[in-house]
């Protein structure tokens, strides 16, 4: 297996663009494929895919034709094809609410320190130094920002910026925008080239909760007696507490309804989403409507148990939200084809010409962060240095 450690920069027309033209990208950790359904919608095409669930995979193989590579642990840059852009949701766990809760409860580590998945940033590292992208997008859940008091965030994006020379650009988005869902998001775009990106207006939402409804689901998704009594109590006891905790009852009769955040963990009772039925217990989504909850077509196989579906739905991406932002980053990697920029400088050398810079230029990224730029990273050939 080699390491891809030589492997040098060329220009996009030698690197990753397909014969037809058209751009392509790799998805890493790819759970079910919403990243990939986006930015195919926007044109690209996927080269290369990586996941190592294994019902995961099996849902990504009978939507795409192809199964996913395993662990990318195990996958050397050089056996990755060179590619336009890299995209990759890697492991939340670490870094979300939930799981820094159940971690800290439990006395285990969390966020970089989590020894199986706190370290897969460092992987999707590995690759961008390697393989050298034009572009990449990450994505991740919004406690990645403020984990660890920020440390953890800045040493993402300090990794991103100063150590592999990308522009890079952040922001939180939440789905409500276009889905009938709260689902805050951190996106994180980045560019080998100064590019003038900014994150695309979401909405207005068409989607409203009583489209994503089937007509006549199955009985079975109706709570159990005893569990719609054990949710009602356990909310009135946190109410009597102080607490917020408890479970989501959605009036499906109101346009403006948006759900709670649709979790991994909805296979349990489906407590933060529940619909009203005509009997005297409410019910859970099925998976079909908890794929359209997430923007999925209904040409989206679900080849797996309800668990896995759930699991699989809560843990993927919004679909709207990233072909939105996949529609904008093709864009602006369409607008550098006309460009006569100069490649030869692989986006890690940044460190080296920050070096040779008394004082780098400062631009604003329109998200309510100042970026550090560096024009020699990527530079029109006629430019200096």
């Amino acid at each position: 297996m080699t390491t891809g450690t030589e492997i040098s920069r060329s220009a996009p027309s030698e690197i990753g663009q397909h014969p037809s033209g058209r751009l392509t990208f790799i998805d890493l950790f790819a759970g079910i494929g919403g990243m990939r359904l986006a930015f195919e919608g926007a044109g690209a095409r996927c080269v290369f895919s990586s996941e190592w669930n294994k019902f995961a995979a099996k849902t990504y193989e009978a939507n795409f034709g192809d199964r996913p590579a395993g662990d990318i642990t195990g996958i050397g840059s050089g056996d990755i094809p060179s590619h336009d852009i890299l995209l990759a949701g890697f492991p939340c766990q670490p870094f979300s609410i939930a799981g820094v809760t159940k971690h800290t409860a439990l006395g285990n580590p969390h966020g970089f320190q989590h020894k199986t998945q706190g370290t897969l940033f460092f992987e999707v590292a590995r690759i961008l130094k390697d393989r050298a992208p034009r572009a990449f997008l990450l994505e991740n859940v919004r406690n990645l920002v403020g984990h660890d008091r920020g440390r953890t965030f800045k040493t993402i994006l300090t990794t991103l910026r100063d150590e592999l020379g990308y522009d890079v650009h952040w922001q939180i988005l939440d789905a409500a925008a276009i889905l009938p869902q709260h689902r805050e998001r951190v996106y994180i775009v980045g560019f080998s080239a100064l590019t003038p990106f900014r994150f695309p207006e979401l909405g207005p939402r068409q989607l409203t909760i009583s489209k994503i409804l089937e007509p006549s689901p199955d009985p079975r998704y109706s709570l159990t007696s005893h569990l719609w009594t054990y949710l009602q109590e356990y909310a009135r006891k946190h109410r009597s507490r102080g607490n917020g905790f408890g479970f989501g009852l959605i009036d499906t009769q109101n346009e403006s309804t948006v759900t709670r955040t649709l979790s991994a963990r909805y296979y349990k009772d489906g407590s933060e989403i529940l619909i009203p039925t005509a009997g005297d217990r409410p019910r859970r989504l099925t998976p079909r409507e908890c794929a359209r909850l997430m923007g999925f077509p209904d040409s989206f196989k679900i080849p797996v148990s309800d668990t896995q579906a759930y699991k699989q739905f809560g843990n993927s991406v919004a679909v709207p939200v990233v072909a939105a932002l996949a529609k904008t980053v093709v864009g602006c990697l369409r607008g550098q084809d006309g460009l006569d920029i100069d490649y030869s400088a692989p986006p890690h050398q940044l460190k080296m010409i920050k070096e040779r810079r008394k004082s780098p230029k400062r631009s604003s990224a329109g998200d309510g962060t100042t970026l550090r730029v560096f024009p020699g990273v990527a530079r029109p050939v006629t430019g200096s240095a």
